[in-house]
């Protein structure tokens, strides 16, 4: 059915019906829901929102405050926490509001959001408030975000350990629907049980968009008896014993949530066979990929069910509930458990089959296989593919694979051509044009840098002298133990402002205490750009800065900035700080590194992809002045590309051979290139770039445009669009993914982004079916592609879009300019040829169309920004 009258604003505003939602607008939307069961039920409640941002859970706060207006009917107070362990201590003190008699509402729901490594790092937190336990009409839900894949992030991680070290149960959901149904029942089984409820979320499901229902009905929840709480309760009091608390968490909680689980089947057999041989049991991400695994292997349900296959999706990873899972394996000659990462499930399982007879206890297989070689890896992720040509290999031991097997080895020798095939040219994440970092993270000839948490990270692939990195918050804490066993005196260290504030401060402090010889380059950007130009907690000025660290003893202290003059002579800073223009910044770093222990540069300039998005407000002036390149004086040495580390500094080929030229469309005025000290330089100023003929658009709009022919989707229907980060990647699939849902369509649209916004590959997923239910994994897999939407000839070329293709039945559709990649700031003659890329590209299609939209792109709009709608349109 079509949606015809559909807003964005019905993500928060439907009552009833389908709306179309990413997790991160589903956790918004979550809260809402709950303040209106609340007051159906007559309590008046309110709610709390704390945490801090990062991958998968990188824009929640952005969300939050785009959504004020709707969230501030339900009462939802959302306050950033300045880190997370302080965050997780504010939800721990808004469980106490019962405590006092002046307390405004019967109760209060709280939600802590943090990633993997801000989770590790509020442990004890996490303990106390845990342990502690949550008000009778309050409840927490600590929602974990995981970053499976490492592809934001300095290690992979998994945070269901951490929150089992906290006595937290785990909960896991499959995607935004479950992140409604999950999050509504955590509260719930946080009130019940008195526990802190954890939600495992993953980066796939978290970044994919899709078709939700909203029902107020929905999800129904049971509370089990009560007579199994104890006479004293179970929630948060005052005082109250540590031995007390511990004794109630152990002896009680953990079975509560158990049975909270049981009596509302949080745990489910969704696939049974009347000859069930062999049991799957998964979670979360994992169901859909089994799922997906199936329908690779060539079976819907009644063909699984066919071949003996009974199929268990857990919702409550930990505590595994026990009664649902046993006679799940009841009959079973065999239970394989997929789940990502290290085994946490199977383990269970093993202990709650152990004291059943021979007879009634199946073989317990998932990370590895009877004969104790590897069946699914604990690193990494597992795919769809990974897991068909494991589940055959399981049915064939039972000697029940049929078919099956001949389609699994056909799926795994793809695998494997992939994982050799690395491509002849890779997209890495780059600055972004006019970035500070491209100025800030250079040291002088002879000195060493270490790295930091923040997109100045990327340094370390740019011949810049920068080695090796800490956590976020530790920045230079590693030179304390090495420095005694180097011969090398001194090194810099990049530390971003909001990491600063995060916990970056004790960093320092810790340098000062140890007496090591070290200048901290703080890097003042005026907002979180990795997670999408936030502004950071507090927000302290750059004078202010320099009195926090002029307090901690630091006695030598620089500003460096693109615009010194804005420090007229009554700014408030430290003793002894001196300010200086960014073209000094080389002279200034060689005196620093002379100075005995700890000093500090502070490096001010705005990033630039939030200057270009205030200039687009109004809220920043555009300064009328660009730079062009003649092309008749321009040797093609480079040196403005060195000079400026820019992407704006872009190759052409002329009749004398390789040139240079500056792309204006995406060039953001940082003025660096200039500094190659070359001649060919033009600065104009006073002007504004001439529009297109209005005729070229006329034109193109009266050629009549006939209907396409629609696919069927009696099966899902696949697209990939690779582009490059900052394009319009996203939006393009965004635009997809909201057509499919007005004309009534499931639709799933998963976006790839992590560092890859900063100028590297961005790869979007887009899954069209007649029914939401028909679709499973968010991610396209090995060979399923229908068309692959080439926004960037090298992205899409990579290894990681190519094995989607399918010579039999892809299409692809390519803009074949050929950007150029970080590789050509350092070497003049790092020039993508796209003879090769597109080589590539008609071996895995069926057919290939490509175009120059770029350039159409800046003949009819005048800016080459419009070149991926085009090939959208094309």
């Amino acid at each position: 059915m079509t949606q015809a009258n559909t807003t964005l604003d019905d993500r928060y505003t439907l009552q009833q019906g389908r709306v179309l939602l990413s997790g991160t607008h589903a956790l918004v939307r979550l809260p809402m829901l709950q303040h209106q069961r609340d007051r159906a039920a007559g309590l008046d409640t309110a709610c709390f929102i704390t945490g801090y941002r990062g991958s998968p859970l990188g824009g929640i706060d952005t969300a939050l405050w785009q959504a004020r207006q709707f969230t501030e009917r339900h009462a939802i107070h959302f306050t950033p926490g300045v880190n997370e362990d302080l965050a997780a201590t504010a939800v721990w003190g808004s469980q106490q509001t019962g405590l006092f008699d002046d307390a405004t509402v019967d109760g209060v729901f709280a939600m802590l959001y943090a990633k993997g490594p801000g989770i590790d790092r509020s442990g004890d937190a996490l303990k106390h408030g845990n342990t502690a336990g949550t008000s009778r009409h309050g409840g927490v839900l600590v929602l974990a975000g995981d970053d499976h894949t490492c592809k934001s992030s300095t290690s992979a991680h998994q945070s269901e350990f951490a929150l089992i070290d906290a006595m937290i149960p785990v909960l896991h959901p499959a995607g935004a629907q479950e992140f409604l149904d999950f999050g509504l029942h955590g509260w719930a089984m946080s009130r019940y049980s008195g526990l802190w409820a954890g939600m495992k979320l993953v980066s796939e499901t978290v970044d994919t968009t899709t078709s939700v229902l909203i029902d107020p009905q929905r999800p129904r929840i049971v509370l089990p008896d009560q007579a199994l709480l104890p006479p004293e309760g179970v929630h948060l009091r005052w005082p109250d014993s540590a031995l007390a608390k511990e004794e109630r968490l152990h002896r009680y909680k953990i079975d509560l949530a158990q049975a909270y689980a049981r009596v509302n089947m949080l745990d489910r057999v969704v696939i049974d066979s009347p000859k069930a041989r062999l049991g799957i049991v998964t979670v979360g991400k994992s169901y859909l990929d089994v799922r997906q695994a199936l329908a690779q292997l060539g079976l819907d349900e009644a063909g699984a069910a066919d071949l003996g296959l009974r199929l268990y999706k857990v919702g409550m990873p930990w505590p595994l509930e026990p009664s649902g899972l046993l006679d799940f394996a009841e009959g079973l000659d065999e239970i394989f458990v997929v789940e990502e990462k290290r085994g946490l499930i199977e383990p269970q399982i093993r202990d709650l089959l152990y004291d059943r007879p021979d007879e009634r206890r199946p073989r317990v297989v998932g990370k590895k296989n009877t004969t104790g070689e590897v069946l699914l890896p604990s690193w990494d992720e597992l795919s769809p593919a990974m897991i068909a040509t494991a589940i055959a290999a399981r049915l064939e031991t039972l000697g029940g694979a049929g078919d099956l097997v001949k389609r699994a080895r056909a799926l795994e020798r793809r695998l494997k051509a992939a994982q050799q095939d690395a491509g002849p040219v890779a997209r890495i994440p780059h600055f972004c044009s006019g970035c500070p970092h491209s100025s800030s993270t250079r040291v002088p000839h002879g000195s060493q840098a270490f790295a930091g948490i923040g997109c100045h990270y990327l340094v370390q692939s740019m011949d810049r002298e920068t080695l090796t990195f800490t956590q976020m918050g530790a920045e230079g804490a590693n030179w304390i133990g090495l420095s005694p066993f180097r011969a090398t005196e001194h090194v810099f260290v990049n530390i971003g402002d909001g990491t600063y504030v995060h916990s970056g401060l004790l960093a320092i402090r810790a340098a000062v205490s140890a007496g090591v010889n070290v200048t901290y380059k703080i890097l003042y950007n005026d907002a979180v750009a990795m997670t999408g130009g936030q502004p950071f907690e507090g927000s302290p000025s750059v004078p202010a800065i320099s009195m926090q660290l002029y307090g901690e003893g630091l006695r030598r202290i620089a500003v460096v900035s693109d615009e010194p003059e804005k420090y007229g002579a009554g700014a408030d800073f430290a003793k002894g700080v001196t300010i200086h223009h960014r073209s000094e910044l080389d002279a200034v770093q060689r005196e620093l590194r002379t100075v005995p222990g700890v000093s500090a540069l502070i490096y001010d300039q705005v990033c630039a992809t939030e200057k270009r998005r205030r200039r687009k407000r109004g809220s920043m002036v555009d300064p009328p002045k660009r730079v062009f390149i003649n092309e008749a004086v321009c040797e093609g040495c480079g040196d403005c590309g060195i000079a400026s580390n820019c992407l704006s500094v872009m190759p052409v080929e002329t009749e004398y051979g390789l040139k240079r030229q500056i792309d204006q469309s995406s060039c953001n005025k940082d003025m660096t290139c200039i500094e190659g000290f070359c001649p060919s330089f033009v600065t104009v100023e006073g002007v504004e770039r001439r529009k297109p003929e209005a005729a070229n658009l006329d034109l193109l709009l009266a050629q009549p445009l006939a209907e396409p022919d629609r696919p069927g989707l009696d099966q899902p229907w696949s697209i990939v669009i690779a582009g490059v980060g900052g394009t319009g990647v996203v939006t393009m699939a965004q635009i997809l993914g909201w057509a499919a849902h007005i004309d009534g369509l499931g639709v799933a649209v998963l976006d790839q982004i992590g560092l890859a916004q900063k100028y590297g590959g961005v790869t979007s997923h887009v899954r069209l079916s007649r029914e939401v239910e028909g679709l499973h994994a968010s991610k396209i897999g090995v060979g399923e592609a229908n068309l692959l939407l080439g926004c960037d000839l090298v992205q899409c070329a990579s290894t990681e879009v190519l094995t989607r293709a399918d010579a039999t039945r892809t299409k692809a559709f390519i803009n074949d300019h050929a950007a150029p990649t970080g590789a050509f700031t350092r070497d003049p003659l790092a020039v993508v040829s796209p003879v090769p890329l597109l080589d590539r590209l008609e071996h895995v299609t069926v057919g290939t169309f490509a175009r120059d939209m770029t350039a159409w792109a800046e003949i009819l709009f005048g800016n080459s920004i419009a070149a991926n709608m085009m090939l959208l349109g094309a």
